[in-house]
């Protein structure tokens, strides 16, 4: 990142923001000289393997000395980040906060409102983000070339659907996670051993990945095929899809859209 200024993330220790720090250096996407994160001991806590990132305490200190600032703090410090960044392009991935807010808190007209997770270190994350109208076309490729390094992205027409993607992709492992524990719980209960049905299911979720993300097959492309193939999963999914799983499931994205919405 020799051809770009300082890039600096508040909250850059945190449990996102070290990820997104750690993916941003072990990728090369930034250089650490060119690296500074903020936070409440000014210590470049896990970010060790990376002589020469800078630390500092003071949210505003770290605003003077980049061009480009990534919000990673949680949501309820939003108000209190303490910082003049007028012209400067502003970058949140704090969950509920909306662009006027972000333009309140910060100072700046260049904000970009994003989610991301803590994926973002393996390059897997899912960050869908919307930029205000002062955000220019040389803004735009920085905000992609930045979350596109931790994982995929898109730029998104609406703010509503961040907050929609906040549930969706942000609660990395979350919800795929809760689907998973209670197929380890039916194995536990079954008789199998804690620690081959914990090893089982985490093939099971990463085979089953790996499958809905380099194959050409939509998700209900895959569970088409396994009704109609009426074979043993068949019965469990018709079983599942009758109980009105689909539904609960909607229940509750809805409720932590919800949330996202009345946090800020």
């Amino acid at each position: 990142m020799a051809d770009r200024k300082a890039l600096g993330i508040v909250g850059g220790t945190g449990m996102l923001g070290g990820a997104i720090a750690r993916r941003l250096l072990s990728s090369g996407y930034v250089a650490p000289d060119s690296l500074v994160v903020s936070n409440r001991s000014g210590l470049p806590a896990g970010l060790e393997t990376w002589p020469g990132v800078g630390a500092v305490a003071s949210n505003q200190v770290l605003a003077d000395a980049c061009d480009t600032i990534l919000l990673a703090v949680p949501p309820a410090q939003a108000g209190s980040l303490g910082m003049n960044a007028a012209d400067t392009l502003v970058i949140s991935v704090m969950a509920g906060v909306s662009r006027a807010q972000l333009s309140d808190f910060t100072g700046s007209s260049r904000v970009v409102r994003a989610m991301s997770s803590p994926a973002a270190e393996h390059g897997l994350a899912y960050s869908p983000w919307i930029g205000s109208d002062a955000v220019t076309e040389a803004d735009r490729a920085t905000v992609g070339g930045l979350l596109s390094a931790c994982g995929a992205s898109d730029a998104v027409a609406d703010e509503g659907q961040i907050e929609c993607f906040t549930a969706l992709t942000g609660p990395v492992p979350g919800f795929v996670a809760l689907f998973a524990d209670a197929m380890v719980s039916y194995a536990v209960r079954s008789g199998i051993e804690p620690d081959i049905a914990l090893k089982a299911i985490r093939q099971l979720f990463l085979s089953g990945g790996t499958m809905l993300h380099d194959g050409g097959k939509t998700p209900h492309d895959h569970v088409q095929e396994m009704i109609d193939y009426a074979g043993t999963t068949a019965a469990g999914l018709v079983a599942m899809r009758d109980a009105g799983l689909v539904d609960l499931v909607h229940d509750g994205l809805d409720m932590a859209v919800r949330k996202t919405r009345s946090m800020a």
